[in-house]
């Protein structure tokens, strides 16, 4: 962060930054309790996960009170108004990755009592993706357009992944009628943890536009193949 005559100018730009920082953490503990619930199929866990929510709204408003102000007040140019408007950004998406923590921690509370290979590959999907909030907020804090782009990159991955567990969900309801209940539920599941992931990449293209000041230059591959996916009944 670059030092301004104004004091105050510089400690609401540390604030700014230390509260998007904060916001970041909690995300990330939201997600790894809710996989943690289910790993361990605890509703207890799970009902954590809905008690915090609120504290993500909070922090959401608490940053865009300060953006406002510092907009208003400090009409800031450059570097600082891309931190600005990056932290107002970051902060959004990471409300929603809290939203999407939630709606994990709900959909698994009605899940049916199992404890199959879906459960487990589930998990491995959203470990993946919640790695990849982690470095995101790692490469704000650091102002490391590097790792921001690896965050990047690692989208396409995470979308085979989702694609992978799509298709075995679907196979698995085809095959037996009995599991349709809990494998749609992990389809919900499986679809907030893809956009989890998809968040984490706004996060590393919001970083790349605070330190560079340019967006990526190409287009953000996807490898989303669900919607074309087609399953047959067995015979």
């Amino acid at each position: 962060m670059s030092e301004h005559l104004s004091k105050p100018f510089d400690e609401e730009l540390l604030r700014l930054e230390t509260m998007v920082t904060e916001m970041g953490d909690l995300a990330v503990h939201q997600l790894e309790t809710a996989l943690e619930a289910a790993e361990k199929l605890d509703s207890t866990l799970a009902a954590r996960v809905i008690e915090r929510e609120p504290e993500a709204d909070r922090l959401e408003h608490q940053i865009d009170g300060l953006v406002i102000r510092v907009l208003a007040l400090r009409q800031p140019v450059a570097v600082d108004l891309r931190q600005a408007l990056a932290g107002l950004r970051i902060a959004n998406e990471l409300e929603r990755i809290c939203d999407h923590a939630e709606d994990l921690a709900q959909r698994l509370m009605i899940l049916p009592a199992s404890h199959d290979q879906s459960i487990h590959s589930l998990i491995h999907l959203g470990r993946f993706a919640t790695t990849m909030v982690k470095d995101a907020m790692d490469a704000y804090e650091a102002g490391d357009i590097a790792r921001a782009r690896e965050v990047w990159n690692r989208d396409t991955a995470l979308d085979r992944m989702y694609t992978s567990l799509f298709r075995e969900l679907l196979t698995y309801m085809v095959e037996d009628a009995r599991r349709i209940s809990g494998c749609t539920q992990m389809l919900f599941m499986a679809r907030d943890i893809e956009r989890v992931g998809d968040r984490a990449t706004n996060i590393a293209e919001a970083v790349q536009y605070l330190v560079g000041g340019l967006p990526f230059e190409e287009e953000r591959p996807k490898e989303d193949r669900t919607k074309s996916i087609v399953l047959s009944a067995p015979p």
